[in-house]
């Protein structure tokens, strides 16, 4: 691994990463049966100078930005690397937004360059967020038909330029990359994360999970996701280890992938990892009768032995099979973007599979806190991360109250949001919203949200105002959208739910026909982001001067409501 303490910016580290490591490889691109790439560090730089090249001869420089939209592949991360060789600012976006989310989000960053795939260009070609986003001069099309009309853009693969680029230096207070933490048809929060950010957090990660040359991270996760961006793109690259890419996410050849690469890592979101352990229990419940009972009886034995600290050599011959279809070299999980239940954790450390979860926040590059499975507790996140301050803000008798975080890893603000940066910021402190507190041995327990927020088990962090633009003109008087734990707090980091809060003119009742139009407009939500329920309210909401509605006086007006009774499901 590259001494990080030695660099100035992710850039730098990873052009030395790739002459380093050269003979090893670097991404293997799989697609169902067949292995469409496998590059080595020398072969990505090879791919990736022509490219920066031609950026540099674009006139693509210090401080500009380029945003990404597209599936994973080597050519997210060849373009990442091409884009920090010359200076520039990476803006990762989700390429499951709709198209005019996804220009929004272009239009607010400031994006000069734009790389995507051409199934995704076709759509925002077409979409009219287009013509109001002029900032996008150059977009860079991967695998595009020969036949192909790309309407003002440029094929990746014939934009090269001759002779070597010149590598653009950047310090660790330069801006590395503008990361969205919520959704759009709302109020886009950019974080401005800096090099120094990404360089502190990767030598903490690696410190208590490390890379090296042989490891095989699977690269499920979008690689915009922040986790996947730390630990399936530029961890395992400073480190000289394997990412593998599948081009698709089929059950069957996700399976496959783990025994043909002997994948060592790979990050999860709770979602996917709460449907691998029913698929696991549901084998496990077909075995026959006697077969199941010793299989029983060895994850006990398996469970007693490994209480302190895992075992992955004796775990790996008591449950051999097990351990063999993820390819029998697996270390760990690595689960993050939400939380996930104990229980689930401890059902794949008694298999001998230890899941490394954590504490994490876009606003952190990744994690706060990890468990370093020392001893292994399913019941918190994990101890801080080197590096890291947390501490306890306003604790009730009980000791719990919000999170707050410090160290080199919390972002420099929100792009143009002075004010939500200096709410959020106070002191040198993160206010994460988030309520928590420390057990006697010094690991984080989390406990419910202070704030309007949900985060779902996909990692989706759900902002309510983002979604109340999808119910504008129902024929009430006004109507405002709540995390239903952040009316009625819960103590749990579970079961969020959003709510439809409404207010109706005099006269009017909740008819059959106002819940018909407001499941319409919810069913045309994506699925996280849809709302559970509707409380009526009698009174009018309260506003400010300027007839803002004042979210925390309602909050407290709707807490005095009970929740069984108060909430009209849809």
């Amino acid at each position: 691994m590259l001494d990080l303490s030695q660099y100035q910016s992710i850039g730098a580290a990873l052009k030395d990463a790739l002459d380093q490591f050269s003979n090893e490889v670097c991404v293997i691109e799989s697609d169902r049966e067949r292995e469409k790439e496998r590059l080595t560090y020398r072969d990505f730089k090879a791919r990736a100078h022509p490219l920066a090249k031609a950026l540099e001869d674009a006139g693509f420089g210090a401080g500009d930005r380029a945003s990404i939209i597209m599936t994973n592949q080597s050519k997210w991360l060849i373009s990442a690397y091409a884009v920090f060789y010359a200076g520039g600012v990476l803006v990762p976006l989700d390429y499951k937004l709709t198209p005019d989310e996804q220009w929004q989000l272009l239009k607010h960053s400031g994006a000069n360059a734009l790389v995507t795939e051409y199934p995704i260009w076709r759509q925002l070609s077409e979409a009219q967020g287009r013509s109001t986003t002029t900032n996008v001069k150059t977009v860079l099309v991967t695998e595009a038909p020969k036949s192909a009309e790309l309407r003002g853009a440029t094929r990746w693969e014939g934009f090269t330029g001759s002779g070597e680029p010149a590598f653009v230096p950047r310090t660790r207070q330069d801006l590395a990359a503008i990361v969205y933490s919520s959704g759009t048809g709302g109020r886009p929060k950019g974080c401005l994360m800096t090099h120094e950010n990404y360089l502190e957090q990767c030598v903490a990660l690696t410190s208590i999970y490390p890379f090296s040359p042989g490891v095989r991270y699977l690269s499920i996760l979008p690689t915009n996701h922040a986790i996947d961006f730390m630990v399936g793109f530029f961890g395992p690259f400073i480190c000289g280890a394997t990412v593998v890419h599948l081009r698709t996410l089929r059950p069957e050849y996700v399976r496959e992938a783990f025994s043909k690469y002997k994948i060592t890592y790979v990050s999860l979101v709770p979602l996917v990892l709460k449907n691998l352990q029913k698929g696991l229990e549901a084998r496990f419940a077909e075995l026959p009768a006697g077969k199941r009972k010793m299989f029983n009886a060895l994850v006990a034995v398996n469970r007693a032995l490994t209480k302190s600290r895992p075992r992955l050599g004796l775990s790996r011959r008591l449950l051999k099979e097990v351990h063999n279809a993820f390819g029998g070299e697996l270390r760990a999980i690595i689960v993050g973007g939400a939380f996930t239940e104990p229980q689930t954790l401890q059902f794949f450390y008694d298999l001998g599979i230890p899941v490394a979860n954590g504490y994490g926040l876009t606003e952190t590059v990744v994690a706060v806190t990890v468990n370093d499975l020392n001893p292994f507790r399913a019941d918190t996140v994990g101890k801080p991360l080197p590096g890291m301050e947390v501490r306890i803000v306003h604790p009730a008798a009980d000791g719990i109250g919000e999170v707050a975080v410090r160290g080199k890893t919390i972002m420099s603000g929100y792009l143009n949001e002075p004010e939500l940066t200096a709410e959020t910021i106070i002191d040198g402190w993160l206010m994460t919203g988030d309520l928590g507190r420390f057990d006697a041995a010094g690991h984080l327990q989390l406990f419910g949200r202070k704030k309007n927020m949900i985060v779902t088990e996909e990692g989706k962090n759900i902002y309510p105002e983002d979604i109340e633009a999808a119910f504008d003109g129902l024929p009430v008087k006004e109507f405002c959208i709540f995390a239903a734990n952040y009316i009625w707090p819960q103590r749990s980091m579970v079961g969020e739910q959003l709510l439809l809060a409404l207010h109706q003119e005099p006269g009017q009742t909740y008819t059959e026909e106002l819940c018909r139009d407001i499941s319409a407009r919810n069913g045309k939500l994506l699925n996280y982001k849809r709302i559970h329920g509707v409380v009526l309210y009698e009174e009018d909401f309260p506003r400010t001067a300027s007839l803002k509605i004042k979210r925390n006086a309602l909050r407290e007006q709707l807490a005095k409501l009970d929740r069984a009774t108060a909430v009209l499901p849809l």
